[in-house]
């Protein structure tokens, strides 16, 4: 089953039944009023891309805020004023499974792949780039109906189509922002669930050639989480809150890797910094789905247990 993350919950894991969230984590937008000329596309410093400025409005309200009935309601006017932007179907995709509406989910993962193979024509990269998000969402659609043991097969076939496109982006433009952040995601997911892989060149993807910043240095931090490697993860996770402060989300990363890194040493005063963290991210939770602050509160709970039991 997936896990109760998608996009809603970009922080709660980074396991493979999360597969779909990757997709949506690359559709960070930058603040509108940072520069104007480039409003639209949030990846590209040259030959930028015009994205819909209603799913752009929508990114930055979860991304950049954290704000998910905001994003709800643009993506609802995105889809009648933006209809061949396939970043809005995956939006909804997403809010579907927050929502666990299995029928949208599967509905607006298939809309994801028939517009980015539409886009193809038009624009080879992102069509490309946003087909592969649409079959790495149909294979979570897979694994939700059929369960990870009967849907493996099916959706590691999807997997396959994944990277068959994605590489068909790749020979288009090696370098480009959006293609590195999609797949350094991609591939620190992979990274850090399979033994025989490794991390580096993920993160090496991503810190090189993935834009923006501070959705690069929270998938960093996500790794290196992950990973068990708290004193890096901690130093990505700050530098997100840099340019995302307001993102109650970001707090609730930062109390996850304060608590098991305090777990690790036993340390009161990273426990209680992790409550603090925690708290920070629940002063927004009317802003935050309904699952995800359920959770928060739950991790919570564990960390004042136990700090008590120290």
């Amino acid at each position: 089953m997936l896990k109760p993350f998608f996009i809603p919950q970009l922080i709660t894991s980074l396991r493979f039944p999360v597969l779909a969230k990757v997709a949506f984590v690359t559709a960070i937008t930058l603040n509108l009023w940072v520069n104007p000329s480039l409003a639209g596309d949030p990846f590209r410093s040259s030959e930028p891309r015009k994205i819909g400025d209603r799913t752009e409005a929508a990114f930055k309200a979860i991304f950049q805020q954290g704000n998910y009935p905001a994003a709800a309601d643009f993506l609802e006017k995105a889809l009648s004023s933006e209809p061949d932007e396939p970043l809005a179907y995956a939006m909804k995709a997403s809010l579907a499974y927050g929502n666990q509406d299995w029928a949208s989910l599967n509905n607006y993962s298939r809309q994801t792949l028939e517009t980015g193979q539409k886009l193809i024509s038009s624009d080879p990269l992102r069509g490309n780039l946003y087909s592969a998000v649409g079959n790495f969402l149909e294979g979570a659609v897979i694994i939700t109906r059929e369960g990870t043991v009967n849907g493996a097969s099916q959706a590691f076939s999807r997997l396959r189509k994944v990277y068959e496109y994605l590489g068909n982006a790749e020979a288009i433009a090696p370098n480009d922002p959006e293609l590195n952040l999609i797949r350094g995601y991609m591939d620190l997911l992979l990274a850090v669930n399979l033994p025989f892989t490794s991390p580096d060149q993920a993160i090496e993807r991503l810190e090189k050639n993935a834009a923006p910043g501070y959705l690069v240095d929270r998938g960093i931090a996500l790794a290196y989480r992950d990973l068990k490697k708290y004193p890096q993860a901690l130093d990505y996770v700050n530098r997100a809150l840099k340019t995302t402060a307001d993102n109650p989300e970001i707090y609730y990363l930062k109390a996850q890797i304060l608590q098991a890194q305090g777990r690790n040493e036993k340390s009161q005063n990273l426990i209680k910094e992790a409550i603090a963290n925690f708290d920070k991210a629940l002063t927004k939770n009317s802003q935050l789905p309904a699952s995800l602050v359920k959770q928060i509160e739950y991790e919570r709970k564990q960390a004042t247990q136990r700090l008590q039991n120290l």
